[in-house]
């Protein structure tokens, strides 16, 4: 039977909100860290493109909302106890993280906080683990992707334009920058700005009983998504865009071009396929990327380890969130 609760799915209405704000702060801020970090747009003017450009992501597309709504739990194992404890723990985990200037993925601890929710109430077998397989393989494939594309597209600009003035340069790539910048933050929404939409969609299927919703996701459930995640990221990650826009490596705009264009190249394709992958591993392995054109040193590698080891403690530590609170929640939602 559908669960009749109407304040229990207004409460996940409201966690998924606040999913949408911890991502704007923390993955839609490190979407736009390098056209700060380049200087070429000022952190308000990139922070309100990003939010434009994130929100028209989020609204063409929902294949990987489908993906996270109803591709990592067994149905039976979909309840409102595993959405809501997947929700506590990537935004205890997220909001913990942007404090601490880390760029994690906020996509993979939801994705870790629901499938440890799911098999502490039912077991393993709760866990679809095809589709997890799918989503590891991405966590290994898209950083290194986006670390030989940023490599490659950065080598092959410096070659073409290897007798162009440095300052011709910095105008060229410069104006080109916004061209990229938007479209990062676009693929940003088009792949992480559907989490939120696949969470409340999951609701109201919990709720009604009714999983054709899948197949015509209310437009509300679209748009309060977007716009959860555009307010996170005017809000602001401050301490997130300057880890990667300005530790990480010396970025001109040239380099912000090569990183911003292959990262969302990247993203791009993962959204089409349903993949939900992390704009934060591939704008940061980019990033990496690039900075290693000029030499390997160029590239702050202590602060690319805290990032890398952020990355990891992701998975153990929302996965550890998730079945602790929905251990702790089963006698109230059980």
């Amino acid at each position: 039977m559908p669960d009749s609760s109407l304040v229990i799915l207004i409460v996940i209405i409201l966690l998924a909100i606040g999913f949408g704000l911890v991502n704007g702060f923390n993955d839609a801020a490190n979407a736009i860290a390098t056209v700060v970090g380049t200087r070429v747009l000022s952190p308000r003017n990139a922070i309100l493109l990003a939010a434009v450009a994130n929100m028209a992501g989020a609204l063409t597309g929902l294949e990987v909302a489908k993906t996270i709504g109803k591709g990592i739990l067994i149905p039976d194992a979909m309840c409102n106890l595993t959405v809501i404890a997947a929700l506590l723990s990537v935004i205890v985990w997220g909001a913990v993280a942007t404090y601490l200037g880390l760029p994690v993925s906020i996509t993979h601890g939801f994705i870790a906080g629901l499938a440890t929710a799911g098999i502490a109430i039912a077991g393993t077998e709760a866990v679809v683990w095809g589709k997890i397989a799918q989503v590891g393989s991405s966590v290994a494939i898209a950083p290194v992707l986006g670390f030989i594309g940023g490599f490659l597209l950065m080598a092959v600009l410096l070659w073409l334009l290897r007798r162009l003035a440095p300052e011709k340069m910095r105008t060229i790539f410069g104006r080109l920058q916004w061209l990229t910048a938007a479209f990062m933050a676009y693929s940003h929404g088009k792949n992480d700005g559907q989490m939120p939409i696949g969470v409340i969609t999951m609701g109201l299927v919990i709720y009604t009983g009714n999983t054709g919703l899948w197949d015509n996701v209310p437009f509300w459930v679209i748009i309060l998504s977007a716009l959860s995640i555009s307010t996170g990221t005017i809000i602001g990650g401050w301490r997130v865009i300057k880890t990667l826009g300005m530790r990480v490596t010396t970025l001109r705009p040239v380099h912000g071009f090569a990183a911003e264009a292959s990262a969302a190249t990247v993203i791009e394709v993962a959204s089409h396929f349903g993949i939900p992958v992390s704009t934060t591993h591939c704008i940061s392995s980019s990033i990496m990327g690039v900075g290693a054109t000029r030499r390997l040193s160029a590239v702050r590698w202590g602060v690319a380890g805290n990032i890398v080891t952020a990355w990891i403690l992701t998975f153990p530590i929302c996965g550890a969130l998730g079945y602790a609170f929905a251990r702790l929640l089963q006698p109230l939602l059980g």
